[in-house]
């Protein structure tokens, strides 16, 4: 059995994104890992930061982003797509740079790798998530947010990266376009099997300068170099009150332990008191979502009621 790990980036280094530490996270149970290398800025040191892991596995794909072509941010689907073109392994797994695994849970999935290898019946694994917000002791447990998504897949060419690369699909027709990465016709869900293991998502944890450059990008990425909205969005991010969220009391994966350790804009927090009524409402605040996630978490255990769940879950 051969795991083949992969991802894409760009100015990964510019936007405070842990590039390094997620590749590191999975490296030990992958053969390979192949990362699909977007065109970063002169004063990025993405590749560099990179090329300092210094394992023969890695693969680094260079590619070039046109976000007027893939906008709405199908381009990072486009690139998780050119990634996984370049896989040889039975299972891929995929790890977008802003989120980390356990090492205590590699055995798990290595095992479940293992067992489902031949049973073609079983297209990936869904893993369950901690999305942290601001620091690094908060995290939503929130309606708001996705709390699984499919990160292993099979080899298989029909599957795709989906919409902006949150997850996959497999399709009968495919001519890699903008309406390919959005589209539901001539394709269907994958088959998956549950894992007892969590995806730590650092993507919403940045000193709030960055924050804000990094939804600046968000929103060239999604709306294409034109975009009216970058221009709007404050200097400074406002994460809100942070003691509104649940309080993570576990340890993180290993490799994060020194950059966690640079973590130096907690007097820039809120973590009492009331929202900036100033400031637009965040999608986790508005009452809708506050009721449901309140009777999701205290009635049932988290789960969410209804939605759109983008896979099909085969009992374990």
């Amino acid at each position: 059995m051969k795991i083949s790990g992969f991802t894409f980036i760009k100015n990964g280094d510019k936007l405070y994104i842990p590039t390094k530490e997620s590749i590191l996270s999975i490296l030990p149970i992958c053969d390979e890992f192949i990362i699909a290398l977007g065109d970063c800025d002169t004063d990025d040191n993405t590749e560099e930061i990179i090329h300092s892991i210094n394992s023969p596995k890695i693969k680094i794909i260079r590619t070039v982003w046109d976000t007027n072509k893939f906008p709405k941010n199908t381009e990072f689907a486009h690139q998780t797509d050119i990634a996984k073109s370049h896989c040889t392994g039975d299972w891929l797994f995929y790890l977008q740079c802003d989120e980390a695994i356990h090492e205590k849970d590699l055995p798990t999935i290595k095992q479940a790798c293992e067992k489902e290898l031949n049973n073609k019946e079983v297209d990936g694994f869904l893993f369950n998530y901690l999305h942290f917000w601001g620091d690094y002791k908060h995290y939503h447990r929130s309606h708001a947010w996705y709390n699984k998504e499919i990160r292993i897949i099979r080899n298989d060419t029909s599957i795709h990266s989906w919409k902006d690369a949150q997850s996959f699909r497999k399709f009968s027709k495919w001519n890699d376009t903008f309406e390919d990465y959005q589209k539901k016709e001539d394709s269907q869900k994958l088959k998956v099997k549950q894992l007892d293991v969590f995806v730590y998502h650092y993507g919403y944890v940045r000193p709030p300068k960055l924050m804000t450059k990094k939804r600046k990008v968000s929103s060239t990425t999604y709306h294409g170099k034109e975009a009216k909205e970058a221009n709007t969005i404050p200097d400074y991010y406002d994460y809100g009150p942070l003691n509104k969220l649940t309080e993570f009391k576990g340890s993180h994966p290993a490799v994060m332990n020194e950059w966690i350790k640079k973590f130096d804009w907690k007097d820039q927090l809120q973590y009492e008191g009331k929202r900036n009524k100033n400031r637009p409402i965040l999608k986790h605040e508005k009452l809708k979502y506050r009721t449901l996630s309140w009777i999701e978490n205290t009635f049932l255990n988290g789960n969410p009621i209804g939605g759109f769940k983008n896979y099909i879950l085969l009992k374990n």
